[in-house]
């Protein structure tokens, strides 16, 4: 039976999971826009990929006998400055939904809840790989800063990027 402490803080953590699909896809409707199709890809693939670790929660919680109470998403942002602004923000967030991560495993640990924990290791090595990822890119971007030939190259291959839950 998981913790209500810890359910709790489940169901904060899968909503913000949901926020986190929803606000990649508006950032994947921006580069639309700006005519950016593997950008676009690129945040689709994010999509998928928040979708995939809301639905692990969510799985995890009723396994553990616990109930998941979904609640409001807000609006995403739809505008940005320029493709560096978007992951600029992007690593933010991803910054953000670790302390988020990592909150959760604090209340893990007081509670002494050791499935949770084991449960939860996945969840910290994938934020680490989601934020050396944001970094690595919005590197790239400013040293091209945002703009010329780089930007074509980058879009040509985040065509590429594909979710593959098995690496998940």
């Amino acid at each position: 039976m998981i913790n209500k402490k810890v359910e709790e803080a489940f169901n904060i953590q899968i909503n913000a999971e949901l926020y986190s699909a929803y606000l990649y896809l508006s950032m994947a409707a921006y580069f639309e826009a700006q005519n950016l199709p593997g950008f676009a890809n690129w945040m689709r693939v994010q999509f998928q990929e928040e979708q995939f670790h809301a639905m692990k929660m969510f799985d995890y919680v009723n396994e553990r006998g616990g109930r998941v109470v979904l609640t409001k998403i807000d609006g995403p942002k739809v505008e940005w400055e320029n493709v560096v602004d978007v992951f600029a923000e992007v690593l933010s967030h991803e910054q953000h939904v670790t302390s988020l991560i990592n909150n959760i495993m604090d209340i893990a640990i007081d509670e002494k809840d050791h499935a949770t924990r084991s449960f939860l290791n996945w969840f910290v090595d994938e934020q680490v790989e989601e934020e050396a990822n944001a970094e690595a890119i919005l590197a790239d971007l400013k040293l091209i800063d945002g703009k010329g030939n780089g930007i074509m190259m980058m879009n040509r291959e985040f065509k590429t990027r594909v979710f593959n839950p098995a690496a998940e």
